[in-house]
């Protein structure tokens, strides 16, 4: 009687856990090998993560984690797996990863000192910064001061990117929403006047609403303390590096994502564009594309483009602390 009981219940909860079987974690690369991999990203992020009607996916992420596992097959001499999506909410990345949901999660999967004590990272294989999206028709917005002359901002509920801005401007009226796209339909019918959080989430709008908005670069306008950190004027708010997440201690794994991201940041074979490139044209638009190369190229920039997979040392690097009296 109680396994007449535990079957429905255990078909009950399948969206929520990958069967009731192990919950241990996957090894990826023993995935590959099998011949199917289950693989996590967003799925309603324009440009980066999208989940389209045919069951397909499309954006950056999906395009790195494809050719990541591809080139890993490649290199283990097997055949390209069958590919199974499986969306990842920023909540419970950790835990599909540590109860074997998913093979692997590339989901706008920021590497941080937290997340690193319970997952393992490949990568980075993108470097984005926070930024502002404001309408394109709105001229009154060049940079971040022009806020604080009565403006909206708009940010996701729990996000730390709005706070960021409020202690530079305390005067700006702060308007929060569930969502980005909430926050982007506020935008575009006129009741917020900008948006804040990473700078390739909102491309990645900008891209799918083509001609609507622009973005306008966040550096810090004076000296700041933040969490007892300082932050010279002149740098951007924040930096984020997008790691692909694998369970913890397989190495072997991290060691192959990052072979395969080198191989994806090469010239072609014909010396043309990487496919890294390619892909992130593709997926976030020439505009933005081009803007934060040529940005990273100016010199004294403090703006980088290029990620370098496998080096996390500024996991380990140290912030300097706030001089007495700097608030």
């Amino acid at each position: 009687m109680a396994l007449t009981v535990f079957l429905p219940v255990c078909a009950l909860f399948v969206s929520l856990l990958a069967g009731c079987g192990s919950t241990e974690p996957k090894n990826l690369l023993d995935s590959i090998r099998s011949g199917e991999v289950v693989l996590g990203t967003k799925f309603d992020q324009p440009g980066l993560g999208i989940y389209n009607p045919d069951k397909s996916m499309s954006g950056f992420d999906p395009a790195v984690s494809e050719y990541v596992v591809n080139h890993i097959a490649d290199s283990l001499g097997v055949p390209h797996p069958k590919i199974s999506w499986r969306e990842t909410p920023s909540a419970r990345r950790e835990a599909m990863i540590e109860h074997g949901e998913v093979d692997m999660i590339a989901a706008t999967y920021s590497i941080n000192e937290n997340r690193a004590k319970k997952v393992d990272f490949g990568g980075p294989y993108l470097i984005t910064y926070q930024g502002l999206m404001v309408r394109k028709s709105d001229e009154s917005i060049q940079n971040l001061p022009d806020l604080g002359k009565g403006k909206k901002l708009c940010s996701v509920t729990g996000s730390t990117s709005a706070q960021n801005v409020k202690a530079q401007l305390p005067n700006i009226e702060l308007q929060e929403y569930d969502s980005y796209s909430a926050c982007v339909e506020a935008l575009r019918r006129g009741k917020v006047d900008a948006l804040t959080t990473d700078e390739s989430i909102l491309a990645g709008y900008s891209n799918f609403w083509k001609g609507e908005f622009r973005l306008v670069e966040m550096t810090y306008l004076k000296d700041a303390c933040v969490k007892k950190a300082l932050k010279a004027a002149g740098t951007p708010f924040s930096t984020e590096r997008y790691g692909i997440g694998l369970a913890k201690g397989d190495s072997e794994s991290v060691n192959k994502v990052n072979e395969a991201l080198d191989s994806m940041l090469k010239p072609s074979a014909d010396n043309g564009p990487s496919p890294w490139i390619s892909a992130l044209r593709e997926s976030l638009g020439d505009d933005y594309v081009n803007q934060i190369e040529q940005r990273a190229e100016k010199p004294g920039s403090k703006f980088a483009f290029t990620p370098k997979p496998g080096d996390l040392a500024f996991l380990e690097s140290k912030s300097t602390p706030c001089p007495a009296g700097l608030k």
